[in-house]
C-alpha cells in the first residue's frame, strides 16, 4: 500500500515533468525547469525509502528527499519573485544558492555525525520501512530556513498584489496555493495517514499547479508571444551573426529567401561568397552608421506574381544586456512597397498634369500682358512694333551679359527681365490721346505729361501682378516700367536715380529702348544708321547708360544689327 502510494506519486510527477517538457518554451524562466526537475527527485527519494530494507538504504533515500526538498524551496522562491516582477540581484541569488548548499551539506553526514540526527534506528514493520530518529540542532536550522523562505515568498506575493498592477492576479493566486500546500504538507499534515508521509502528494499537487501557471504565464509575456506570432503568421525571417561576421543561425523563412544559408555552416565567415555579398553590404553599412539600418531586398519567385519585396533591418544581437553580434530581419513589405510605387506614379502623373495646367495658365497670362501692351502700342503713332523689337533687343543683351559672366545674373533673373520687357511702356495707357498720338515733337508741357507713363506703368503692373506667386518677376516688371528712363548720371526721370541705385533690369532695358528709338523711324525723325546709333550709344556709356554694360553691348551689336536688317528686309 505504502509503496503503491509513493510509486503512484512518483509516476504522476514524472508525467507532469514530461508534459512540461512538451509545452516547454524557450522564454520560460529556468526556475520553472528546476521545479519540475526537483519534484520528481524528491518523490523518488520517498519511493526509495518505502522500499528500503536497511538503514543504509533508508539514509540514502533521506538524503535524496532533502536534496529535492531543500533546493525546491530555493527555486520556488526564485520563481515566485520572478513572476511577481521583483528583481533579485544575481549576486544575491548566488549567495542564497550557496546558503542552501551549506544548509544541505550536513544532511549528507546523517548516519555518521549527530548534527542533523542525534540517534537513528531502522526497522521494517508490516512490510513498511520505519526510521526512528531524534533531531539535532541543524534540523531546527533547516526548518527555520524553510520558514524564512516561505515568509519571503508570501511577502513578495503581498507586495506584488498591492504594488504591481501588471502582475496577473490569477497567477498570484495560483502561486500562493502550491506554496502553501507544500509548506503545510511538510510541517503539519505529513503524518495524517499512518506510515504514509503526504509531503510528496503536496509536491505533486504543487507541480500540477505550476503546469497551469506555466501555461498562463506564457500568454502574459506579450513581447514574446507577439514576436512568435509575427514570425509565424507574417513570415518574418531572421539571420544572426557575431561581431566577426560569423554565421550563427537563421530560421526557415530566411533560408527560403536566402538559399545560400542552407549551405552555410555555423561559425563560418559570411559575406565572401558572391551570393552572400548583398547581406554583407547590409552589415557593413550598419557598422559604418547604425542609424542607417533599413534596406530593401527583392526576392524573385518562379512566377512574376511570386516576387516579393522585403524590408530588411539590421540591429545588434543582445544576450541579456550585452551586445553579442548582429541580427538581420526580413519583413514582407510587398503590399506597402507596391502602394508606395503606385502613389509615386500617381504623384508623378499629377505633377505633370499640374505642370501642364500651370504652363497653360502662364501662357494665357503672358498673352494677356502682351495683348495689353500691344493695345497700348496701337494708340501710339510713333512706336509701332516697338514692343517686339525692344523685347528682342533685351534678349540679345541678356545673352551677351550671360556669355561674358561679369555680372552675377541668375537664370531666373534673366528669364524675368526678358518676360518683363514688353511691359515697359504699359503706363502709356493713362496718357492722353492728344499727347500720345501727336504727329510731331512734344512741347515741354506735353513732354512732362508723357514722362508720367513710367510711374503709371509701375502702378498698373503692380495691380495686374498683385496676386502672382512669382515675386521676382513682379519686382523686375515694376522696375523695368518705372526706371527705364533713368540715366546713369542721375538726369533721367521720373525719380532722378543714378548709378547702381537704378535697378539692373531697368539699366538693361534703357539700352535696348534707346537703341530701338535711334534705328527706327519716328514721326519726328528718320531712322539713324547703325554707325550713328552705335556712336550715340557708346558716347552715352557712363552718362546715360551703365558703363558695365558697354562690353556686353559691343558683343551684342552684330546680332542687333542682323536682327534689324532682317526686319527691314521683311517690310
Amino acid at each position: 500500500m505504502v509503496q503503491l502510494f509513493y510509486g503512484g506519486v512518483l509516476a504522476a510527477s514524472l508525467i507532469c515533468a514530461l508534459i512540461y517538457i512538451f509545452m516547454w518554451h524557450r522564454h520560460f524562466d529556468v526556475h520553472f525547469t528546476m521545479i519540475f526537475t526537483l519534484v520528481p527527485v524528491a518523490c523518488l527519494g520517498y519511493f526509495l525509502f518505502s522500499v528500503s530494507k536497511s538503514l543504509g538504504e533508508a539514509l540514502f533515500a533521506m538524503k535524496i528527499i532533502y536534496l529535492g526538498g531543500c533546493f525546491l524551496q530555493l527555486f520556488i522562491v526564485f520563481n515566485l519573485f520572478g513572476l511577481c516582477q521583483i528583481t533579485l540581484n544575481k549576486w544575491l541569488r548566488a549567495v542564497l544558492f550557496a546558503f542552501m548548499t551549506l544548509l544541505y551539506l550536513p544532511i549528507l553526514d546523517i548516519g555518521s555525525g549527530t548534527v542533523f540526527y542525534r540517534e537513528l534506528s531502522f526497522a521494517v514493520r508490516g512490510g513498511n520501512a520505519v526510521l526512528t530518529k531524534s533531531y539535532g540542532f541543524w534540523h531546527t536550522v533547516v526548518y527555520a530556513a524553510f520558514f524564512a523562505f516561505f515568509a519571503a515568498g508570501m511577502a513578495a506575493v503581498c507586495y506584488a498584489w498591492m504594488k504591481k498592477r501588471q502582475v496577473p492576479r490569477t497567477v498570484l493566486c495560483l502561486l500562493v496555493l502550491p506554496y502553501v500546500i507544500c509548506v503545510l504538507s511538510f510541517f503539519i499534515f505529513r503524518r495524517l495517514i499512518p506510515h504514509i508521509d503526504i509531503v510528496p502528494l503536496g509536491y505533486l499537487i504543487a507541480e500540477i499547479m505550476y503546469l497551469i501557471i506555466a501555461y498562463r504565464v506564457n500568454l502574459y509575456n506579450v513581447s514574446d508571444t507577439v514576436i512568435d506570432s509575427m514570425v509565424k503568421e507574417q513570415g518574418i525571417g531572421y539571420v544572426s551573426f557575431d561581431f566577426k561576421n560569423r554565421y550563427l543561425g537563421s530560421n526557415e523563412t530566411a533560408k527560403k529567401l536566402l538559399p545560400e544559408l542552407a549551405d552555410t555552416a555555423v561559425d563560418e565567415l559570411f559575406g565572401y561568397k558572391p551570393a552572400q555579398r548583398k547581406i554583407r553590404r547590409f552589415l557593413d553599412s550598419f557598422k559604418a552608421d547604425p542609424q542607417k539600418n533599413t534596406f530593401l531586398y527583392t526576392f524573385s519567385g518562379e512566377r512574376a506574381e511570386d516576387d516579393r519585396i522585403y524590408n530588411v533591418k539590421v540591429n545588434y544581437l543582445y544576450d541579456s544586456d550585452r551586445k553579442r553580434g548582429y541580427i538581420v530581419t526580413f519583413t514582407d513589405d510587398t503590399a506597402n512597397q507596391k502602394y508606395i510605387r503606385l502613389l509615386d506614379t500617381y504623384n508623378e502623373d499629377l505633377r505633370k498634369e499640374v505642370e501642364a495646367k500651370t504652363q497653360h495658365i502662364v501662357e494665357m497670362h503672358d498673352n494677356l500682358i502682351m495683348s495689353l501692351a500691344m493695345m497700348v502700342e496701337s494708340r501710339d503713332n510713333s512706336t509701332g512694333g516697338h514692343i517686339k523689337r525692344t523685347s528682342e533687343g533685351v534678349r540679345i543683351l541678356i545673352e551677351a551679359l550671360t556669355a561674358e559672366q561679369k555680372l552675377p545674373l541668375t537664370e531666373e533673373f534673366c528669364r524675368a527681365v526678358i518676360k518683363a520687357a514688353p511691359m515697359h511702356d504699359l503706363g502709356k495707357i493713362n496718357v492722353d490721346d492728344a499727347v500720345l498720338r501727336k504727329p510731331g515733337r512734344f512741347t515741354d508741357e506735353e513732354y512732362e505729361k508723357m514722362k508720367h507713363h513710367a510711374e503709371e506703368g509701375a502702378r498698373v503692373i503692380h495691380k495686374i501682378l498683385l496676386q502672382t506667386d512669382d515675386e521676382l518677376f513682379k519686382t523686375v516688371a515694376e522696375n523695368v516700367a518705372h526706371y527705364h528712363h533713368e540715366r546713369w548720371d542721375g538726369s533721367g526721370y521720373p525719380t532722378g536715380l543714378s548709378g547702381e541705385d537704378i535697378p539692373l533690369e531697368a539699366r538693361i532695358m534703357a539700352v535696348a529702348d534707346v537703341y530701338d528709338a535711334l534705328v527706327s523711324k519716328r514721326v519726328y525723325k528718320e531712322a539713324f544708321g547703325f554707325e550713328k546709333a552705335d556712336r550715340i550709344i557708346m558716347e552715352g556709356m557712363g552718362s546715360q547708360f551703365d558703363p558695365a554694360l558697354k562690353d556686353a553691348y559691343v558683343s551684342a551689336r552684330p546680332r542687333l544689327e542682323e536682327y534689324y536688317l532682317g526686319l527691314a528686309e521683311n517690310e
